[in-house]
């Protein structure tokens, strides 16, 4: 029931002072108040939307792409007066995954905080990825996270309430999954949702493990695959598929504990998370803070499912010219690897795993163990070479390869010739003459006509500024505005095949009605299930 006393009482205040209370940047009465009768100033709230969300599709930058890049941080951080207390091992000149703080007796406090956006839809799965994010930065350190606090920001009455209390329960099993307790929080009304942990953990001093200490002859292990922002942006814009969805996702809602336990185990030298700052950022990191130069074998670096593909249609997030922006000037890679290959090793991770360097001769021993338990993915990715100067060098066997724009490489054996398929499937209406007409005599005027005009629709169906999968939805639209059976019949079954949903098919058929007008419409409809 509305309090009108309260609400003439705040109202006149905000007329008089020529704005609402609570937004000053709204006049009185404001747009929601003439609509629906709700002054939020007043205290009055509008009814929470109920149903099913897609997080991802709630903010514009997913998980640790949201987090502000090295570069920038460095410029800012470098005047700030240092910390001066002798129990502080490692502080923030240190650059390192988390603070360390000496407690005495041969103990030190682990600390730190991560929070982000959504990088999956699912609320109770999201909660999962930030708490296992957050504690990863005690694990990479060698620590056993203890306690942590929760930070939430969320758009209130804009989402469906039910929505933050999955993401707190989420957080809550996997951090009883860590053995770490909640044990209390902060909450702010946020325009995006946002959620992570503050994690506080212990560690003997005698066995912390840095960002610095690898060595010249070390061997770099990482335990998660690479892809987790290229895969959610592709899910961001509807064009992800769900086998590189789920492992993304299973992937990032895994601990790192037990590979943090494996790697003290068996004294690795050095440690980092690979998050936000993506493979090469904090690679580049360790190697400057480690005083050496490092090499990695591209082929050799574990991807998800679906991450190559993605990368040559030219879906990459923007995060990863930000990372190149910051480290790049120290990333030195082989002549033979295409760009789109390169970037995936600049795109931004969330809950990413852990990025090791630890004795030759310890190595294949740590990573024989991590599979055993159950850590599937991890993998020998390269080498400290030498001293230097922190410069990483990629190099290629070139057993991995992919075709982009008639470049060759290759996906795990699986050639891809993007010319040659986009050719066979776009340009089918030279096809579709052929066949309804006897061949033209070898060597006439009309088969080099019909030649040329091959090699034309070849041309212009071919991916050049304009991805294939955008060739594709107008080529659609193109078949149902000028009514033609064959070509929609060819286009619908190669942009299934392409991985299109019916609602994006239907989207680009209805372009073509919107220039054809009720006959299109008609057309499509009789043809569309053919």
């Amino acid at each position: 029931m509305i309090d009108m006393e309260r609400r003439k009482r705040v109202m006149q205040r905000s007329i008089r002072l020529g704005h609402c209370i609570c937004d000053p940047k709204k006049p009185c009465p404001c747009d929601l108040f003439k609509e629906k009768n709700i002054c939020l100033c007043a205290g009055e709230r509008l009814e929470s939307p109920t149903g099913p969300v897609q997080l991802t599709k709630l903010v514009e930058k997913a998980g640790c792409a949201s987090k502000i890049d090295q570069a920038f941080l460095k410029q800012v951080l470098k005047d700030l007066p240092a910390v001066d207390d002798p129990r502080v091992l490692v502080g923030v000149p240190a650059g390192d995954d988390a603070g360390v703080y000496d407690m005495g007796d041969g103990k030190a406090l682990v600390q730190t905080v991560d929070v982000f956006t959504p990088s999956v839809d699912d609320p109770y799965k999201f909660g999962q990825v930030a708490a296992a994010n957050s504690v990863s930065d005690i694990y990479a350190m060698g620590g056993t996270p203890m306690t942590a606090v929760s930070v939430l920001g969320f758009p209130v009455r804009k989402v469906p309430d039910e929505t933050m209390k999955e993401i707190l329960s989420g957080g809550i099993d996997k951090m009883n999954e860590a053995g770490t307790a909640i044990i209390g929080g902060h909450s702010i009304n946020d325009s995006e949702i946002k959620a992570g942990f503050a994690v506080t953990g212990i560690i003997d001093k005698d066995k912390i493990v840095t960002n610095a200490g690898a060595r010249p002859g070390d061997v770099l292990i990482l335990t998660k695959p690479l892809g987790t922002g290229i895969v959610a942006f592709a899910a961001q814009i509807g064009r992800a598929n769900a086998e590189s969805v789920e492992a993304s996702a299973n992937s990032m809602t895994t601990l790192n504990k037990t590979a943090s336990q494996l790697m003290v185990k068996f004294g690795a030298h050095a440690c980092t998370d690979v998050t936000g700052f993506s493979l090469m950022g904090h690679l580049a990191e360790m190697a400057l803070s480690s005083g050496v130069d490092v090499e990695v074998i591209w082929d050799d670096i574990p991807l998800f499912p679906g991450v190559l593909q993605y990368a040559a249609a030219g879906i990459l997030p923007g995060a990863i010219e930000r990372n190149k922006e910051s480290c790049g000037n120290r990333i030195v890679a082989a002549e033979a690897l295409p760009q789109e290959m390169v970037d995936i090793c600049y795109d931004a991770q969330t809950s990413g795993g852990l990025l090791i360097a630890i004795a030759q001769s310890d190595a294949e021993d740590l990573v024989k163990a991590l599979h055993s338990d159950g850590v599937s993915a991890a993998a020998i990715i390269g080498r400290v070479s030498e001293k230097g100067s922190g410069v990483v060098k990629i190099e290629t066997t070139g057993s991995r390869k992919i075709k982009i724009d008639g470049r060759e490489t290759m996906d795990e054996g699986r050639i891809l010739n993007n010319k040659k398929e986009h050719i066979e499937e776009v340009a089918c209406c030279a096809d579709a003459v052929s066949s309804a007409n006897p061949p033209a005599t070898e060597g006439s005027e009309i088969a080099k006509i019909k030649a040329k005009f091959k090699d034309f629709l070849s041309s212009a169906s071919s991916p050049h500024g304009l991805d294939a999968y955008t060739k594709q939805a107008i080529a659609i639209a193109l078949s149902v505005a000028l009514r033609c059976e064959p070509c929609l019949k060819m286009h619908l079954k190669n942009a299934k095949k392409k991985g299109f949903t019916q609602d994006e098919i239907d989207e680009a058929a209805w372009m073509g009605i919107s220039f054809g007008g009720s006959p299109t419409m008609v057309f499509y409809e009789q043809h569309k299930n053919s």
